[in-house]
């Protein structure tokens, strides 16, 4: 396996910015869900969010270095169960999954709940997601043991996870996209169920404009490092303690 060299210490800014952003815009749920990052080539070697922090306050010095040949009794109360058994089965069983992003958030989780979680493709935003969705049916409690690495065998080739009955996972090889995804994933859920809450007549784009819509988004993957560095702008300026 070919080495992976991380900047650690920058690693770290980045994952405590989107926490703070993710607070920011409400999709957290306090002090639960999760964020992680691999820092070894195997994906053995991670970081992540202590238990106990909120989403609001978290800074680069309060994650954790976590190894997933580990169990949760290793770390103590410093560390969530589902957190470790979700994330390092996660990271043990798909490499390639270098920073995760798991969420409850609103609208996603509320799709979730649904019989059917399909996210359709009705404009812009939710092209970006279309067939690029792993969606998982087969809810069997909070994620420890089993569960998690159930869990850890639906990804494939995707970015996503649509847990159903749970919330969702993005997966990619930064913050920057990673947190990308789960943004505008939100908003894509959010726009869906306003319009289907309408009760008014969908228009689904064909397969075909949805497809195009969605190369079309993988080719700016590259410029969402862009997005990330403006929320750090601002924190840079009203909280600059995140990278403390």
């Amino acid at each position: 396996m070919s080495e992976i060299i991380v900047d650690t210490d920058e690693a770290r800014r980045d994952l405590a910015a989107i926490f703070r952003w993710t607070a920011h815009e409400s999709m957290h749920e306090g002090i639960a869900n999760h964020f992680s990052y691999a820092i070894s080539a195997d994906g053995q070697q991670f970081l992540m969010n202590p238990y106990g922090v909120h989403f609001s306050k978290m800074r680069a010095s309060d994650l954790l270095l976590l190894d997933a040949g580990k169990t949760p009794s290793d770390y103590g109360q410093k560390v969530d169960p589902t957190a470790w058994w979700i994330h390092g089965a996660m990271h043990r069983n798909n490499p390639q999954a270098r920073c995760i992003v798991h969420l409850h958030s609103h609208y996603a989780t509320a799709l979730s709940a649904l019989k059917d979680p399909t996210l359709l493709p009705i404009d812009q935003t939710s092209c970006r997601f279309f067939n690029r969705v792993a969606v998982d049916s087969g809810f069997d409690g909070m994620g420890l043991d089993d569960e998690a690495e159930r869990l850890s065998t639906i990804l494939g080739n995707k970015r996503m996870v649509m847990m159903g009955n749970h919330g969702f996972m993005t997966v990619a090889e930064s913050p920057a996209l990673a947190f990308d995804l789960a943004y505008y994933y939100e908003r894509a859920c959010r726009t869906y169920l306003t319009a289907k809450g309408s009760g008014l007549e969908l228009s689904v784009l064909s397969n075909e404009i949805a497809e195009k819509t969605a190369k079309q988004w993988e080719a700016q993957d590259q410029t969402v490092d862009q997005h990330l560095a403006a929320i750090r702008r601002i924190l840079d300026e009203e909280e600059p303690d995140y990278r403390l």
